[in-house]
């Protein structure tokens, strides 16, 4: 179906804002493992970052489809969008579960750029991604909560202003449900470090800004708690869905710019007397990787309308995020194959892309655990783990 004007629109104006920050830019930054400060401030400044945010606190009150068109042009502009994007999924989870106080006081200050809300911390070394075992405590003292425990993988939080943070406030074996007896909470991060917050950052594969956190008595005043004490998973839950759809439109954008260099230098490099995408072996492999993201993008914009529309999309956010972050490693795969050697120097830029998109087929979930949360809640599978 053809797109509307106004999405139309949205990615022409992604797509001049890109232009002035090219791919050298990117490289650079990859080099001194560097922060697109400019390129955040202006695309929050444009708009673009906060249009999940309700007109009434400043945004323009978009859905989750809107702001995937928004994610997908930037990465297929080039751009590294892990290094914005939380900016979204991570408000929402303030939006629907903040009471009024939290959302007018940081709301209208995320939409004008005054803060960034980067990051959400809840992934423990122990733990990884069974959340429910997470072993950072929050312990109620009087008004305040005590934090002790441990994060890793904690991306932007150099960068962040405030963060959310999962904690439990019930220990597991107290619990009738393994996700009661979690509970969120708004850390200010630039009062916490060095009051009970310590950061140390972790050198790693992709420039994603990723850290460590250690937690040693922190103290949060009640207020910073997000939503219900005991029912922070839900909190999370929703940001979850929106983080795997939008991350689901960034591979069909990484996807797209793996397509578009494989296919403008199969027409111009010629070798043997003519140009390589006349060759099948050449041209076969790039036109099933054009067919791959386009279905995945079929996927990521039904998931988006879901739940734009308020309808359960777990399945949904699961699959788009998977599908899109294979077709994308395939598409660099035969990108890279196609530039055979050229591939390799940094000055074509595909390494760089192709180290970022690989990320995600690990994170924010691995392929495994998407394909275990298929079998048990949509084939009606015995659970597996």
């Amino acid at each position: 179906m053809p797109e509307s004007n106004d999405i139309l629109e949205i990615r022409q104006s992604v797509r001049q804002l890109c232009a002035k920050y090219g791919e050298d830019y990117w490289l650079q930054l990859d080099r001194e493992r560097g922060f697109p400060t400019e390129f955040v401030s202006e695309l929050t400044e444009s708009g673009f970052l906060t249009v999940l945010i309700p007109e009434e606190y400043g945004g323009a009150g978009l859905g989750v489809y809107e702001a995937s068109i928004i994610m997908e042009e930037v990465c297929r502009s080039g751009a590294h969008a892990g290094a914005c994007h939380a900016q979204m999924y991570v408000m929402g989870s303030v939006l629907r579960h903040g009471s009024d106080e939290q959302k007018k006081t940081y709301l209208p200050k995320i939409a004008a750029g005054e803060l960034r809300l980067q990051s959400f911390a809840v992934t423990e070394p122990t733990t990884g991604t069974d959340t429910t075992s997470l072993k950072t405590v929050a312990r109620r003292d009087g008004d305040n909560y005590i934090i002790n425990g441990q994060k890793v993988w904690i991306s932007r939080i150099e960068h962040s202003d405030p963060m959310v943070l999962l904690a439990r406030t019930t220990a597991k074996n107290a619990v009738t449900k393994k996700t009661d007896g979690l509970s969120a909470f708004i850390v200010d991060v630039r009062e916490a470090v060095g009051n009970g917050l310590e950061i140390r950052p972790i050198e790693s594969m992709i420039n994603h800004h990723s850290c460590e956190l250690f937690f040693d008595d922190l103290v949060l005043p009640k207020a910073n708690l997000l939503g219900e004490e005991g029912k922070g998973f839900k909190v999370i839950l929703d940001g979850m869905n929106a983080e795997r759809i939008l991350i689901g439109a960034e591979c069909v954008g990484d996807g797209r710019y793996f397509i578009d260099k494989a296919t403008a230098y199969a027409r111009d490099r010629t070798v043997f007397g003519r140009p390589i995408g006349q060759n099948q072996g050449v041209q076969f492999p790039i036109a099933r990787c054009y067919a791959e993201v386009e279905a995945a993008w079929l996927m990521v914009e039904k998931a988006a309308n879901m739940f734009d529309a308020g309808e359960t999309c777990g399945a949904e956010a699961n699959m788009s995020k998977m599908l899109a972050s294979e077709a994308s490693w395939h598409a660099g795969d035969v990108c890279m194959q196609t530039h055979g050697g050229f591939a390799f120097a940094k000055e074509y830029h595909i390494e760089r892309k192709f180290r970022e998109t690989r990320l995600y087929q690990i994170a924010p979930i691995s392929t495994n655990l998407i394909l275990s949360f298929i079998g048990e809640h949509v084939l009606n599978l015995p659970r597996s783990f």
